[in-house]
């Protein structure tokens, strides 16, 4: 025992030495001019503030806020997203067990017979068989531990741990992407409702227009062209109605299944929604620091190159021997009641000592398919980086444009109704042409349905803007199946 304890010991000391590369974050670009982002400076709409951690409430809009609660609470994707959690921890647990001994309990009894006849098979003296019967008991307690000389279980330990970050990571990445989508819906909404509105407005003027227009051709004023012209613009505008409220539908659908319910449960608040949600503030974007650390899929990517710098650890520890303390303690006899005593006693203790040696082709190709592969998760890392800097300044962009869009048509609506209004008042009164009474109306129905999807634009540009920040995942409540109600 003294001995073996003497060889032992040595490689317990050792087990402290962890091969492999030891890992440490990789650094990350961020903008110039002290981390902001160069759009800021192009829009007074666009402020460097930090982003609030539920950003839809800044619509100040009761609906936004529950529908997206509620999708954050219940919606499928989210539920994947924290199972997948769950099980990555549980993957964790198990390699975390490693480091623990296995041991192994057991009893058995068995009855057993045996007869002299066996015994002429051998060359025994020919004898009368002779039958015997005995009984069997056995009491047994097997151990075995790895020890951990080159810190192979350290790094599966590692790997395991950056494996359940990346995916906690990948959850808050399924919640950003939901509360957007969730609000996009609802803002799709209202967009198209506000749309149809216009074009059933657009259209009750234009009936106006189609009935004076009748009214002077049957007075002798006017040709049946002009009555084809006012009908031709009327059906025009009529033809649009249908897509709009085809499209207001289909978000309302989508935005029941986003919250966990079936599509035909259309929420009460969104179908009645005749406008898209405003900010009545500058959008707070914060810098290219706090983009880096708050977007869930850059921390995944680093998470994952954390996880696969340890798995070359671990392929580097099979490049050297491995050793398992073996040990085992059983009674054995005939009778229950000689079971417990010294003589039913045994037992066995060492060391087992493994390694392939000297053929390692299969050892060293896991360590560049490894090392392989922590390199392209660097790759990918930097690429996350790259690309949520890139997305926000692109979104920035688009929302500086649909902002100055809506702004200039806005201008547009109010002037092309002033010149509709003026232009009805000089036909009726002869002094304008029908052409021109024509090419009012029409202009004035192109710029308020231009204002209105300008509108939407900036909405959507506003909720995609906040995804690309990353955030609204902070303090998300615990995803849970959504019952059906009671019949």
């Amino acid at each position: 025992m003294v001995r073996i304890l003497g060889l032992t010991l040595p490689a317990l000391a050792l087990s402290a030495c962890v091969v492999g590369p030891h890992y440490s974050p990789p650094t990350t670009p961020v903008p110039a001019k002290g981390g902001g982002f160069v759009e800021t400076s192009h829009s007074a709409a666009i402020a460097a503030t930090p982003l609030p951690d539920h950003w839809w409430r800044l619509y100040d809009d009761p609906a936004v806020d529950r529908l997206v609660t509620e999708a954050l609470a219940h919606n499928t994707d989210i539920r994947v997203a924290a199972a997948n959690l769950e099980r990555a921890r549980a993957v964790l647990s198990e390699q975390t067990g490693a480091r623990l001994p296995t041991t192994s309990p057991s009893a058995q009894y068995s009855r057993q017979q045996a007869n002299s006849a066996s015994a002429a098979a051998f060359g025994g003296a020919a004898a009368a068989p002779q039958t015997f019967r005995f009984d069997s008991f056995k009491l047994g307690f097997d151990a075995s531990y790895e020890v951990d000389l080159f810190g192979g279980v350290t790094r599966a330990i590692e790997a395991a741990r950056g494996d359940a970050q990346a995916a906690q990571a990948q959850l808050d990445a399924a919640r950003v992407s939901v509360a957007a989508e969730t609000a996009r819906a609802y803002a799709s909404a209202c967009s198209n409702a506000a749309q149809r509105a216009v074009a059933i407005e657009t259209v009750a003027l234009q009936q106006r227009t189609l009935g004076l227009t009748n009214t002077l051709f049957t007075a002798g004023r006017g040709t049946r062209r002009d009555v084809e012209r006012a009908d031709v613009l009327l059906a025009q505008t009529q033809a649009s109605i249908p897509g709009f409220e085809a499209e207001r539908r289909a978000s309302l659908y989508a935005l029941a299944v986003l919250t966990g319910l079936p599509p035909e449960q259309i929420d009460a608040a969104a179908d009645a929604c005749k406008a898209p949600p405003t900010m009545h503030t500058v959008v707070p974007v914060g810098d290219g620091a706090a983009l880096i650390a708050r977007r869930p899929d850059v921390r995944a990517a680093e998470r994952t190159l954390a996880a696969d710098t340890a798995r070359v650890g671990v392929a580097v520890a099979d490049l050297y021997p491995k050793i398992s303390l073996l040990g085992s303690i059983g009674l054995n006899a005939t009778r229950g009641s000689q079971l417990f005593k010294s003589s039913a006693a045994n037992y066995s203790f060492g060391p087992l000592i493994s390694w392939s040696f000297p053929n390692q082709t299969v050892a060293r190709a896991r360590i560049r398919e490894a090392r392989a592969g922590a390199d392209a998760s660097l790759a990918t890392f930097d690429g996350k980086v790259l690309g949520a800097l890139s997305e926000v300044e692109q979104a920035l962009a688009r929302y500086a444009g649909a902002l100055e869009r809506n702004a200039a048509l806005r201008r547009a609506e109010a002037a092309s109704t002033s010149a509709a209004k003026l232009s009805q008042v000089r036909f009726t009164y002869g002094a304008d042409s029908f052409l021109l009474l024509i090419e009012a109306e029409r202009d004035r129905a192109d710029a308020r349905a231009a204002l209105a999807q300008s509108d939407a634009a900036v909405a959507d540009a506003q909720i995609s803007l906040f995804k690309a920040l990353g955030g609204g995942w902070e303090d998300a409540p615990a995803p849970t199946r959504r019952e059906a109600p009671a019949p």
